[in-house]
């Protein structure tokens, strides 16, 4: 229950704003209706990082020729290898999910400072 249904008017007038919600649950193995109340005990502001990458933002990643495992991997997570960067492309929110943020290529300026070619 909301704040100012009825069953709650008692804890809105002690709580005020601090109530979230008013819940009723039943012990059948005691027999007993439980009442709880949830409390705002502190609020602050979000510490939002700028810094944080999209989850839908394409990404390039290093994967060597020989690791055709890895590679199988990345294609079945919808990758593509790209023949002008020589790098695998991924979105980050799958990169994530396989666990290999630290494949991630950071900069990709210049294509020849890439060691690793595989191709699709």
């Amino acid at each position: 229950m909301i704040p100012g249904q009825p069953g709650t008017k008692k804890w809105l007038e002690k709580y005020g704003d601090a109530l979230i919600c008013v819940r009723y649950r039943d012990d059948h193995q005691s027999q007993r209706r439980l009442k709880t109340i949830e409390l705002v005990v502190e609020s602050a502001p979000l510490k939002i990082n700028k810094n944080t990458i999209p989850m839908n933002k394409i990404m390039c990643l290093r994967i060597g020729y020989h690791e055709k495992y890895l590679q199988n991997i990345v294609k079945g997570a919808g990758g593509r290898w790209n023949k002008q960067k020589q790098a695998w492309e991924l979105a980050y929110k799958e990169i994530r999910l396989l666990g290999l943020e630290n494949r991630i290529i950071r900069k990709m300026a210049n294509n020849r400072n890439i060691k690793s070619r595989s191709p699709p």
